[in-house]
């Protein structure tokens, strides 16, 4: 009875296309809500001089971009932000793809090796975040707890700005290699064994069936998870909240990071969207160059 009425809706959508739309609409709908008018809304005012809480502003025309191109602040915050999301993209990589193939195999409690690796990926990156900053603060952190134990000095490990962005880059990394993890456990399961069979019986070493079999056919996988980590890098915003507020100065801020604090702590709302657009542009850039590299490197492998 259930299938008869699929086949009917099915006839119902195929005769008229109209209904398509109509299905469509609600997602339509919710999209332009709450992503295209945020959006066109931010875009209009990065071309003004609003400070975020008064009823009045003036439009000052490509002004904010122009501060921007100039301001020392955006351009470390750039640099930082390629750091987030270059660097943990590497090291997610290395870290899911490792684990991934630890784990792929059957053996005893793998489901729950799985599953205690990936919990980090559920946490909110804030709650994360805070953790960490008790793990490293200078202060009773449990880092320096730990190394006052073999008589080492406290060490403030957050109070430099280029060790402090690594530190963030690489809490970042260990947190989310686990979503990294399953996609390619997902990859791995999809290989057919006869290839690695048919390169045992010709001799191929370990490494050479790695490179030539497993790293091609994962190509696919390489692809979202590559894409998925560097927009989740290049957008990072909670770590560098909760472990440094962007400090010390603006030495660790992330675009994402440096709207907020240009807009709530300094005022400049227009300045503010400014970056915003920038950081969406570049993130967008970014991501579909990267997307349209992987498929062009899988259809020469696979093609």
């Amino acid at each position: 009875m259930v299938e008869a009425k699929l086949k009917r809706f099915s006839r119902f959508l195929y005769a008229d296309p109209r209904a398509l739309t109509l299905l469509t609409l609600p997602a339509v709908v919710l999209f332009s809500v709450f992503v295209v008018f945020p959006i066109i809304s931010g875009l209009n005012i990065s071309f003004t001089n609003w400070n975020g809480y008064s009823q009045s502003y003036s439009y000052v025309g490509i002004q904010n971009y122009k501060d921007l191109l100039f301001n020392d602040s955006v351009w470390t915050a750039f640099r930082n932000t390629l750091v987030y999301g270059l660097g943990s993209t590497a090291v997610q990589t290395v870290l899911g793809l490792g684990l991934a193939m630890l784990l792929v195999d059957k053996f005893f409690l793998r489901g729950v090796t799985r599953t205690i690796v990936y919990i980090p990926a559920m946490v909110a990156q804030l709650v994360i975040g805070y953790i960490w900053y008790f793990i490293v603060t200078y202060e009773r952190g449990a880092l320096n707890d730990i190394i006052n134990l073999f008589g080492v000095s406290p060490i403030d490990w957050m109070s430099k700005g280029n060790r402090a962005v690594l530190i963030i880059m690489l809490i970042n990394s260990i947190a989310y290699c686990g979503k990294t993890m399953i996609i390619f456990i997902a990859g791995l399961e999809s290989v057919p064994n006869m290839y690695h069979e048919a390169a045992s019986i010709d001799g191929a070493s370990g490494w050479q069936a790695f490179r030539h079999i497993t790293i091609p056919l994962l190509l696919p996988a390489f692809t979202t998870s590559l894409v998925l980590n560097i927009i989740g890098g290049l957008k990072m915003f909670g770590l560098v909240i909760a472990m440094t507020d962007g400090g010390p100065g603006y030495a660790t801020h992330s675009l994402s990071s440096l709207i907020n604090t240009m807009y709530f702590a300094n005022q400049r709302a227009g300045f503010s969207s400014a970056i915003g657009i920038f950081s969406f542009i570049f993130i967008m850039l970014v991501s579909i160059l990267l997307r349209r590299y992987l498929e062009y490197k899988d259809q020469q492998y696979n093609g």
